[in-house]
């Protein structure tokens, strides 16, 4: 038996601002979306396949210190593709670690950006080659779990 990632499912506490945030950040398109205001949910596709269903059904922030997510991550094909992807995200304002695209670690060449949503939900954009020429998040440095 083989399994690979289906979508993933985020609880969001304002799904308007979220499906903005995850459009513009990545392109997603609204593949469908809840009609009943009372259970609300967006569900967004890239190229026609379903990628994150947003749900609106939590308060606050995401809680890093709990079990359950640590980051959600997407792979894009260089670093060029992470440089225009960091544009956008300083556009929303975002709180971006690292102060911008990093290494994976010390000597590595994939790497990229550590950023988070409007909910606080830790994400990341990278590419397998080209972040060398950054120095890498130093191990003693806060990092928000996310090396």
């Amino acid at each position: 038996m083989s399994f690979t990632t289906g979508h993933v499912g985020l609880n969001v506490s304002d799904l308007d601002r979220s499906v903005g945030f995850y459009r513009k950040v990545f392109g997603f398109d609204v593949a469908g979306e809840s009609a009943d205001e009372t259970r609300r949910y967006a569900f967004l596709a890239q190229d026609g396949t379903l990628v994150l269903t947003l749900w609106q059904q939590s308060e606050g922030r995401f809680a890093a210190g709990l079990p359950g997510l640590h980051h959600l991550s997407f792979q894009v094909p260089d670093i060029d593709s992470v440089r225009r992807a960091e544009a956008v995200v300083r556009e929303t304002g975002a709180t971006i670690h690292h102060g911008g695209i990093v290494p994976h670690g010390e000597g590595a060449s994939s790497g990229g950006l550590f950023f988070e949503d409007p909910d606080g939900i830790r994400l990341e954009i990278y590419a397998p080659s080209g972040a060398e020429e950054r120095p890498a998040p130093r191990p003693d440095a806060p990092t928000c779990g996310f090396f």
